[in-house]
C-alpha cells in the first residue's frame, strides 16, 4: 500500500495543466527583460522571465516609500491630518524646479499626509515622497535605511534602498518578483488605504494632475500601482488588476517604450485574466501527505493545509502537474498537533507554482527506549530514500 506521500506524487500527476516557462511558456512571450505575475487567492506563478534579475526601480520605489507611510498609519503613528515641512531640498530635488514628477507643494508651506500619499500615489511626485521622508524620519538617507530594512521584513533579500523617490543614485536595486511581493503585500495589507493608488487625478497648488497609471482607463480592473523609468534599463511598470473574481499582480521591466509598456502590460493582463482557470487540489483538512517521526509512539504524522489547496491553470496546451512534500527528515517526538512541519511544492514541469504550509495533524508522543532504538537502525536507509525522493529536481 502507498504511503499518504507517494500517494501524492501518483494522484497530482493525473492532473494537466501548461507550461509556465520562462519566455514563450504556454504559447506565450513577453518583450519585458524581467517580468513576473501572480494570481493572488492561490499565490500561483503565472509568468516569470529573469524574475530573480535585478535593475534600478526608479519611481516603483515609491511604492516602498507609500508601505512606510501605510504601516505609520496602521501603527498609529501619524495621521492622515499630520503635516510635514517643505523643506529647500525637498522643493529643489523634487519640486517645481527638479522638472521631475511632482505635486507643486511651497517651499516653507507645510502639507497634510493625505495629500502626500494623493501626491505619491496620483501622481508619482518626487517632493512628496522627500517630504513624507523627512517628516517621517528626520533625513531621507535615514528613512531609506528603513525602505531597505522593511524590505528585508517583507522577504525582498536583494532589493536595496537609497532614496525615497528611485531618482538615480547608483546603489537602488528591486527584482520583478520583489515588486510583486512588495504590491501584493500593500494592497493585503492595507485595504482601506490602497484605493489611493486607483484615484483618476489630484489637483494642489491650483494644479490638475491625472493618474500616471496607463492602465487605469483601459477597463481592465485596473486598481495600482506605478511605472518608471531609467535610463539605459528601460521603461517598468508594477501593476494590479482584480476582475470577475480575479486579481492579478505583474512586474515588467526592461521595455523599450512608454507605449509599449502599456501595449505589453495590457497583453500580458488580459493573457492572465482569460487564459487561466482555478483548480482545486486537495479540499479542506484534507490528508496531503505523512512525515517520518523518529523516537515516537507512532512513526508518521499526517500533515495537512490550513486551507483548501488551490492552483491557477491554463486552460490550454496542457502538461504535468507534480508536487513534493518538503521537510527536515526525520521529526523527532514529542510532536505537537497543528505544527508547521513541511512544506507542499507544486510544479507545472520545471515551472515552482506555488509553496503551502503543512501542518501536524495528531500528537505523537515520546515511544519506548526500545522502539527509539529501532528507529535509529532504521534513519540512516530511510532518510536516504527520502532525500532523493522528495529533493531530486522537479519532474521536466
Amino acid at each position: 500500500m502507498l504511503k499518504p506521500a507517494l500517494r501524492l506524487l501518483a494522484c497530482l500527476m493525473l492532473f494537466a495543466t501548461g507550461a509556465f516557462a520562462a519566455d514563450g511558456g504556454a504559447g506565450f512571450a513577453t518583450k519585458a527583460a524581467q517580468a513576473y505575475m501572480i494570481e493572488a487567492t492561490t499565490g500561483t506563478v503565472l509568468l516569470a522571465k529573469n524574475e530573480d534579475q535585478s535593475f534600478s526601480p526608479a519611481s516603483l520605489a515609491k511604492l516602498m516609500t507609500m508601505d512606510l507611510v501605510f504601516e505609520a498609519l496602521t501603527k498609529g503613528q501619524i495621521t492622515l491630518d499630520t503635516d510635514y515641512p517643505v523643506s529647500e531640498y525637498a522643493w529643489r530635488t523634487g519640486g517645481a524646479p527638479s522638472r521631475t514628477a511632482t505635486m507643486f507643494a511651497s517651499l516653507k508651506s507645510r502639507v497634510r499626509v493625505e495629500d502626500l500619499i494623493k501626491g505619491v500615489a496620483i501622481q508619482g511626485a518626487n517632493d512628496s515622497c522627500i517630504i513624507l521622508a523627512e517628516g517621517m524620519a528626520g533625513s531621507e538617507q535615514q528613512f531609506a535605511v528603513s525602505m531597505t530594512r522593511r524590505a528585508r521584513e517583507l522577504g525582498m533579500e536583494k532589493a536595496e534602498f537609497g532614496n525615497s523617490t528611485g531618482l538615480p543614485d547608483g546603489k537602488s536595486k528591486v527584482t520583478a518578483r520583489e515588486m510583486v511581493t512588495l504590491a501584493a503585500a500593500l494592497q493585503q495589507s492595507y485595504p482601506n488605504l490602497y484605493p489611493y493608488f486607483a484615484q483618476p487625478d489630484f489637483e494642489w497648488n491650483k494644479i490638475f494632475q491625472r493618474n500616471r497609471n496607463p492602465l487605469l482607463g483601459l477597463d481592465l480592473g485596473a486598481d495600482g500601482l506605478a511605472t518608471g523609468f531609467t535610463e539605459g534599463e528601460g521603461y517598468s511598470i508594477v501593476a494590479s488588476v482584480q476582475r470577475d473574481g480575479k486579481r492579478l499582480f505583474v512586474a515588467l521591466a526592461g521595455i523599450a517604450s512608454d507605449k509599449e509598456r502599456t501595449e505589453e502590460a495590457k497583453r500580458v493582463l488580459e493573457w492572465g485574466l482569460t487564459a487561466f482557470e482555478n483548480r482545486q487540489i486537495f479540499g479542506e483538512k484534507e490528508v496531503i501527505g505523512a512525515a517520518s517521526v523518529y523516537g515516537g509512539t507512532a512513526r508518521t504524522v499526517d500533515l495537512v493545509a490550513k486551507a483548501p489547496v488551490s492552483v491557477y491553470i491554463p486552460i490550454s496546451n496542457p502538461d504535468r502537474l507534480s508536487a513534493r512534500i518538503i521537510y527536515r527528515w526525520p521529526l523527532t517526538a514529542p510532536v505537537k498537533p497543528d505544527t508547521q512541519a513541511g512544506t507542499l511544492r507544486i510544479f507545472a514541469g520545471s515551472r515552482l507554482l506555488r509553496e503551502v504550509p503543512l501542518y501536524t495533524v495528531q500528537a505523537v508522543g515520546e515511544g519506548s527506549l526500545s522502539s527509539r532504538a529501532v528507529d535509529a537502525m532504521l534513519e540512516l536507509g530511510e532518510s536516504l530514500f527520502f532525500s532523493w525522493l522528495w529533493d531530486k529536481p522537479a519532474p521536466v
